[in-house]
């Protein structure tokens, strides 16, 4: 092509690819100077790819032919892997040396030089890993029936599927019967927004269909136990999608926990609070009503093992013992005759919290893909607690909080998990102390 030749949707284009980027793209630059980054290609293969998206600056697209393939290279497990798992295209191993890298070089471009990052961990399953899948309805107007679906990537377009290799097979099971059960009732897809399903570790399902233009119904809980601790969480709610993975992260939390107070942030039903230091004052601190409602219902469970206390399910407000913190922004701990004396949860936005934070703490930080609010990293500067846990699925905002930390604090360790093989995501642990 030109320099001055117009890149448009659907524009045909071969270049070589020069890396992987954080996002999971292959990266390149055109000849006309634009960057490019597109999906199922490669470093050192020429790619030829269909554009899908143009801005000003670069395009985005999807490669349809490859030269020269990568030695790591492998033919993908499902025909919808771009879908939903678009590192299918290469071996487990280099998979996770992909992962350390882009890890390192999210911290490099925050001008971070990062500790000896070990390789990123896994249990070693690369499929049928996921406990939580939500799929798309697809109307087929030929066979006049339903079938599963994904939404086609860079598209808004749906794509049948009859196999999946990332969920457990328990949920691909239920989720063809339910097909087959609208079917039997000659149901169309256009009535549904999609179908979610999840198991817990013994493989029991729950959950079921969205129906559109009525409010999502209420499944019944789940009850996983991890590191040893029982949690009931709903299908629909926020829950940790790899759990052997999960606990390989949590037992390295766990070494780094050495303080009696411990203040757990963006807590989500508590599973990393009430995994690792549910044997010191901790506090915990979730500003979703759903998820605080199952975290409350985890302390308890943690609190029945420790101490004995009679269930009160008549307690009103007037049984609660107010939290004038922060403005009462910080919510109510709960009632005084339930409440054990080291577990606190607090419905708050964590950036709500901050008088919550102590110098005497470790403070455990797992915000979502945003990264942490700024009001709440300057309290941390200002208190400065004895250490920080910062877990992230987002290592670009995580370098980019981390990089304001470290005013006050030094890296111990940095290590990346595999949280979701065969994807771009990665979730990484870095241990702060104070400098």
């Amino acid at each position: 092509m030109n320099n001055g030749e117009r890149i448009k949707k659907g524009t045909v284009l071969t270049t070589h690819i020069e890396k992987l980027v954080p996002g999971g793209q292959a990266f390149t630059t055109l000849e006309n100077g634009q960057k490019a980054f597109i999906w199922n290609a490669l470093p050192g293969e020429d790619a030829t790819f269909s554009v899908t998206k143009v801005k000003s600056s670069y395009v985005e697209g999807i490669a349809t032919k490859i030269k020269n393939p990568n030695p790591h290279r492998i033919e993908p497990k499902d025909a919808c892997y771009l879908s939903t798992s678009p590192w299918q295209i290469m071996d487990f191993d280099y998979e996770l040396a992909q992962k350390t890298a882009l890890v390192a070089e999210s911290f490099h471009q925050e001008h971070i030089k990062l500790p000896e990052l070990e390789k990123c961990i896994t249990d070693g399953k690369d499929y049928f890993y996921r406990n939580k899948m939500e799929y798309a309805l697809f109307w087929d107007n030929d066979e006049k029936c339903v079938y599963l679906a994904l939404h086609a990537r860079g598209s808004h377009r749906k794509e049948k599927i009859a196999i999946s290799s990332l969920e457990h097979p328990k949920i691909l099971q239920k989720a063809l019967e339910t097909v087959s059960g609208l079917n039997s009732r000659h149901e169309e897809a256009r009535k549904y927004q999609s179908l979610l399903l999840r198991c817990d570790k013994q493989g029991n399902v729950e959950g079921g269909l969205f129906e559109n233009g009525k409010p999502h119904p209420v499944f019944n809980n789940l009850t996983d136990e991890i590191l040893g601790v029982k949690y009931s969480y709903s299908p629909n709610g926020f829950f940790q999608i790899n759990l052997p993975v999960y606990e390989l992260a949590l037992k390295e939390i766990r070494k780094h926990v050495k303080t009696d107070n411990v203040l757990d942030l963006y807590s989500g039903v508590g599973t990393i609070g009430l995994s690792v230091a549910r044997d010191k004052n901790l506090t915990l601190v979730e500003c979703n009503k759903s998820a605080y409602a199952e975290l409350v219902k985890n302390c308890k469970r943690a609190w029945d093992e420790d101490i004995s206390f009679r269930e009160h399910p008549q307690a009103t407000a007037e049984d609660e013992t107010p939290d004038t913190r922060d403005g009462g922004l910080a919510g109510r701990r709960f009632p005084k005759e339930i409440s054990h004396p080291r577990i606190t949860p607090v419905l708050a936005k964590s950036e709500d919290a901050l008088s919550y934070i102590a110098p005497d703490q470790t403070v455990i930080l797992d915000p979502p893909r945003a990264g942490c609010d700024i009001k709440l990293i300057e309290k941390l500067l200002e208190i400065v607690p004895e250490k920080i846990i910062y877990l992230s699925c987002n290592p670009t905002t995580q370098a980019r909080d981390v990089a304001k930390l470290l005013e006050k604090y030094s890296i111990k360790k940095a290590q990346p998990f595999n949280f979701f093989p065969r994807t771009p995501h990665i979730e990484n642990l870095i241990i702060l102390e104070k400098a």
